[in-house]
């Protein structure tokens, strides 16, 4: 595999867009900065959505759309909003065939247009909470770009609910980050992840707290997987989001957003891949077992097609490759750069013996199986390996992470992994330096690992990275 890809400990980033050239997930797009998600990357894609939607709707929101072009004036209602994406804002000033009156931006976020309908919808405290979702696209101009990682253009779930109160607002933006978004993190995507708090220098524009889930990559690098923000009173009062309360007076609603995107597909590259690919946690993957044809011979492609309908009878979702007309080799080299969870070969010597092979892509190496026991085989290593790929992530992410007294050691560390050091020692101080390095502090956590309240409370851990 070593000419099919860059070895990772070689050159980490060209790694990353071999994997992504050749296991076909995606192209760069015409214009600079965006992407073209090919079906293999999409249907990854689409497995997230999926899971993660489910997981949305169980709390309780439900889905909505709102215009990709937002009026410029709705995002110059709140100050810090408009100064924190001014630098990342695409503007429409002219369409069909004159210039606009007023200048539209393409939407960044949808903080702004959704508050707009929000302050139409809710009258009285009865309409609340106000909970909604939109599956959609954002664009953020983007200097630096890197496919599903940073692109101008990218596919995003955002949440935007409104509250009676600040509690029920925390609440509810807590449930999400460990509901929703952990959950699917470790269950379904096998990914360990730090859930804490962003400083105020890392806090999402004109949030009044930011909650995140920090993952790492193989390169020692943290990747941020999703936020969660309380937006406090900010764009209520912005956008008058007012409600009468059960005493009869009026009062601003409490509001909230959250999001996650195709970054978390570069995040399962980069987390679980090796220098044969990717390798997709079972959960998740698309093809959770792919029956191969290696040879024709007696019975063989029968027994493969008969295994494969066993296989969905049993909800397995399969893969079938039955193309002997080219080399089986090619084949199997790209069944591992995608990274589906087990290769099932049934070929003419094996299956002389009442065998197939099993082989299984993250841990390696081939067993045979009786033909009979192939179902139930199948299933067993599916959850074995789902716990597996957690479990290799998690020892990998420990192995590198290191707890420091300095802010010159937190530095240090971060060149290879996480750094842990008492926020009360760093501090604001320290954070600027660290900043004069490209390392940031990459949340804030309780010495139980639970997520604080405040960037205030005592004895707090900061985690400290390069990062993504």
């Amino acid at each position: 595999m070593a000419r099919v890809l860059t070895p990772q400990a070689e050159d980490f980033p060209r790694w990353y867009q071999d994997v992504i050239n050749k296991a076909e997930l995606a192209d760069n797009g015409p214009v600079r900065g965006t992407m073209v998600i090919r079906p293999t990357g999409y249907a990854i894609w689409e497995r997230m959505q999926s899971e993660m939607d489910d997981r949305i709707k169980l709390a309780g929101a439900q889905n909505a759309y709102f215009p990709l072009f937002i009026p410029e004036s709705y995002l110059k209602r709140e100050a810090q909003h408009v100064e924190g994406f001014s630098p990342e804002l695409a503007v429409v000033t002219h369409a069909g065939g004159k210039d606009l009156d007023e200048p539209v931006v393409v939407r960044p976020t949808s903080e702004t247009v959704i508050g707009e309908f929000m302050a139409k919808w809710v009258q009285s405290y009865r309409d609340l909470p106000l909970l909604l979702n939109q599956w959609a696209n954002v664009v953020r101009w983007e200097l630096r770009p890197r496919v599903f990682l940073r692109t101008s253009e990218f596919l995003w779930q955002e949440g935007h609910t409104a509250h009676a109160s600040e509690a029920d607002a925390r609440a509810y933006a807590r449930r999400i980050l460990h509901e929703a978004y952990q959950d699917l993190m470790v269950n379904v995507l096998a990914m360990p992840v730090i859930v804490g708090r962003k400083t105020a220098a890392e806090r999402f524009a004109g949030a009044t707290g930011t909650y995140t889930l920090e993952a790492m990559m193989r390169d020692g690098k943290a990747l941020q997987m999703g936020t969660s923000h309380e937006l406090g009173q900010n764009f209520a009062k912005a956008f008058g989001i007012e409600f009468t309360g059960d005493s009869g007076a009026r009062e601003h609603a409490w509001t909230t957003s959250w999001g996650t995107s195709t970054r978390m597909v570069g995040g399962l590259i980069m987390c679980h891949g090796d220098d044969s690919g990717l390798r997709v946690p079972p959960r998740l993957a698309p093809i959770q077992a792919h029956v191969m044809v290696v040879k024709s011979g007696d019975a063989v492609p029968e027994t493969a097609a008969k295994l494969r309908d066993a296989l969905r009878d049993a909800g397995v979702r399969v893969g079938f490759d039955d193309r002997t007309d080219t080399p089986f080799g090619r084949r199997a080299v790209d069944a591992e750069l995608k990274g589906y969870p087990i290769r099932v070969e049934v070929g003419p010597r094996d299956l002389a013996a009442g065998n197939v092979v099993l082989a299984r892509r993250s841990t390696g190496g081939k067993t045979p199986v009786p033909v009979d026991k192939a179902v139930d085989e199948i299933q067993a290593a599916l959850a074995a390996d789902q716990q597996a790929l957690y479990d290799q992530a998690l020892a990998f992410r420990e192995a590198r992470t290191v707890d420091v007294t300095t802010a010159a050691d937190a530095v240090e560390a971060a060149a290879t992994g996480f750094a842990r050091i008492p926020w009360s020692t760093l501090g604001t101080a320290g954070e600027a330096e660290l900043n004069k390095q490209a390392v940031t502090v990459r949340c804030l956590v309780r010495a139980d690992g639970s997520v604080p309240d405040s960037e205030d409370e005592p004895d707090l851990t900061a985690y400290v990275a390069r990062s993504y």
